[in-house]
Parts: structure tokens; C-alpha cells; sequence
């Protein structure tokens, strides 16, 4: 192909508008209320971390109210009536697909209240699960028995790690990626504040969610509800939004040594709420919690009054 020489005064025009134009995302979906029930598949599976849960299918989560929608709000929870046979199946929860996929995008989730208590393990995350890890993960919003802060997290195939130091306000931990290291435990980001995760969260109201991925790298914000550095756009979102107004964000996963393309295939966005499992469970007894965990959730039902989920909405830019 031939070179083409461009005066100096149009490469200083396309410098100056590329980085705008590459930022800017313009809004694709829109999942408030009752479009919870046609954006997202209700996932009616055996839990693959081996939780003390029963996914339940789209019709017995609403007639057992474990989902409900109104105008503005959509619910989540697991059951919490009932006292479980110890050889029976796990208390009844919910696991929700998007039917849609993703690579480039930005997702913005306003949370009011998430699930809290001892053995709970919720999640908000974005995976390609039929090429689990080849396809990557991008864990948003994650943690398990109570404890703060959140950790946003990748999980990827062999070859995938992070720089030790890059601009975000969160805490790296381990910087490889790879799944098969050190229990899946992935490149996760603590965030710097409590209000991240649990009951520290719920007692502001919740708060706004955030990721961008790009071709480049992977960012993943939030702000408590009462953060007067909420910007504009996430708290009056409109038909478009651009990231770099945001500031820095509290986990940042750059392509120095992860190529994007190559770890993390098209997403499926994923929200579910498990018990015990290979994470909460193996770590509850240093969680402060009473009893073992599958005990603890068999027998108190009443104790997961507050294992919910409340959305006021999730937007997603494209």
C-alpha cells in the first residue's frame, strides 16, 4: 500500500478528535424493571462452584418470588423460608445470562441494595462460559461471607498478567491472570473503600457500578451512592457516555502483557447469588461466621432476609 503524507495541521485535527471518537459509546440497552425478564435467560443449571443452591428456572423464581420487577426496580434473592433437608437439594437462588454478548462496551450498573450474610457469594461478572477461561472473565462486583471491600478480578488462560504498578485506586494482589495458578484466585483489584461491598454498601443505599472494556484494557469504577464525585453521566445517564470524564478508575487492567483480543472473547453479562461453595465455603470459618456454612445455611433460613439483589437499572454503551 502506498504511503500518504499528511500536512502537519491535519495530523495536529486527527490527534486531537481520535481519542474522543474512540471513547465516546452510545447506548445500546436500556434494563430497567420488567425488560430484566426479556434481556437476561434465567440459568436453571447445577452450580458450577458447588454451592448450597437450587437455580431455579424464569417461572418458579417469579411464582416464588425470588425475582420480582415493578416500574422502576428489579429484585433478586434467594429463598428464605424454608429450613433445608441436609440430603436434599440447596436453598433455591437465581443465576441470569444476558442473551446479548459483548466485547468493546461500557456497562453501568445501579445497585440499591446486594445480598448480604454469612455464606453468601454474589456476583456480577462477564464471561464467555462455553470457553471457560480460554474465552476470560471479568469479575465487577464479587466477594463472599460480609467482607469489604470489593474485589474486581480477571481469570484468564495461561499467558495473561499485569503490570505491579498502573494508575487505578485500588490495591492489586496477585498479577497473573492464569486460572490454574494459585486456585483460580486471578488478578484481582480491593477496592479503597468499604462501601464497595456488603453490609457498608446497603447502608449508603448501594451505588453505581462501571466497566469499560476496550480493545486495549479493561476499567472497572464505583461510586457509593452518596460520593459527591459521581459524575454527571453516570448518575443522569443519557443516549451516550464517555469514560474518560470518569477519573481514575479503582481497578485497571492495561494490554502491556495481556492482549484483550486474545484472552476475552465476546461476553455474556452474568448475575447469581450462591451459598458456601468453593469460595464462601472455604473460607467461612475465617469470616467470623457461626457454625460450618452448609449447617449455617440449611438450618436459618430467616438469616438470608437480606440475600437480595435490588436494581434500578443497568445500561449498557456500545
Amino acid at each position: 500500500m502506498k504511503a500518504t503524507l499528511f500536512p502537519a495541521t491535519v495530523l495536529v485535527f486527527l490527534a486531537s478528535f481520535t481519542p474522543a471518537l474512540a471513547t465516546t459509546y452510545s447506548l445500546t440497552d436500556n434494563i430497567v424493571g420488567s425488560a430484566f425478564y426479556s434481556f437476561f435467560e434465567w440459568e436453571n443449571i447445577a452450580d458450577p462452584t458447588n454451592g448450597r443452591v437450587n437455580y431455579v428456572d424464569q417461572s418458579t423464581s417469579q411464582s416464588q418470588n425470588l425475582t420480582f420487577a415493578s416500574s422502576d426496580t428489579f429484585i433478586l434473592r434467594t429463598d428464605f423460608t424454608t429450613v433445608l433437608n441436609p440430603n436434599g437439594a440447596g436453598r433455591n437462588s437465581v443465576r441470569i445470562k444476558s442473551t446479548k454478548t459483548y466485547t468493546s462496551h461500557v456497562a453501568i450498573f445501579n445497585l440499591r441494595h446486594m445480598p448480604q450474610g454469612c455464606g453468601t457469594w454474589p456476583a456480577i461478572w462477564e464471561t464467555k462460559e462455553s470457553n471457560w477461561p480460554t474465552g476470560g472473565e471479568v469479575d465487577i462486583l464479587e466477594g463472599v461471607n460480609d467482607q469489604s471491600p470489593n474485589a474486581a478480578t480477571l481469570h484468564t488462560a495461561a499467558g495473561c498478567t499485569m503490570p505491579a504498578s498502573r494508575s487505578e485506586t485500588g490495591t492489586a494482589g496477585q498479577l497473573n491472570c492464569d486460572t490454574s495458578v494459585n486456585g483460580n484466585a486471578g488478578c484481582g483489584v480491593k477496592f479503597p473503600t468499604t462501601t464497595s461491598y456488603g453490609p457498608s454498601l446497603n447502608s449508603v443505599g448501594g451505588g453505581w457500578y462501571a466497566i469499560e472494556r476496550s480493545s486495549t484494557y479493561i476499567k472497572v469504577w464505583f461510586w457509593a451512592r452518596n460520593d459527591g464525585s459521581v459524575p454527571a453521566e453516570v448518575q443522569n445517564p443519557g443516549q451516550q457516555t464517555n469514560p474518560n470524564n470518569w477519573g481514575v478508575p479503582a481497578a485497571y487492567f492495561p494490554n502491556t502483557s495481556c492482549s484483550i483480543s486474545q484472552f476475552f472473547q465476546e461476553h455474556n453479562i452474568i448475575i447469581n447469588l450462591t451459598l458456601c461453595g468453593d469460595w464462601a465455603g472455604n473460607v467461612y470459618s475465617q469470616s467470623g461466621c457461626p457454625s460450618t456454612c452448609v449447617d449455617y445455611v440449611n438450618n436459618n433460613p430467616s438469616a438470608f432476609q437480606n440475600a437480595y439483589f435490588n436494581f434500578a437499572s443497568i445500561r449498557v454503551y456500545q
